[in-house]
């Protein structure tokens, strides 16, 4: 399936897609030591945080889809040269709004999860 929405992003940083089917996919980041916070490899919650909402954005899939809201929660600390996997299902569908359920494993472990509200608009936010 065609990535529809956030084209430009990098990939380095938010992760690669694996899968995209409608209402789902699975985005992959490989951590590395420019998002370590420490000498003990300790990668920052905001390039997991990236990760789960890219994957979010690209269950939804739409040109001009934005996040509203979040609520998440870390599980688990990422170190560097650890491979997560972000998964994304599209739940509830109401109007513009949509919520999507994101889980982020390294491995079997599941490092972080949240509840993304996201928001197809019908022009660009910025327009």
């Amino acid at each position: 399936m065609n990535i529809f929405t956030h084209k430009r992003i990098n990939q380095e940083l938010c992760g690669k897609p694996l899968d995209v089917k409608e209402g789902l996919s699975r985005v992959q980041l490989h951590a590395t030591e420019n998002m370590a916070v420490d000498e003990s490899g300790l990668v920052h919650g905001g390039f997991i945080f990236g990760l789960a909402d890219y994957a979010a954005m690209i269950a939804v899939n739409y040109p001009n889809v934005v996040l509203g809201a979040a609520d998440v929660r870390f599980l688990k600390p990422v170190k560097t040269d650890e491979v997560v996997v972000a998964e994304a299902e599209v739940g509830l569908k109401q109007g513009e709004k949509q919520v999507v359920s994101v889980t982020v494993k390294n491995g079997d472990v599941r490092v972080f999860e949240g509840r993304f509200i996201c928001f197809v608009l019908d022009k660009h936010v910025l327009s």
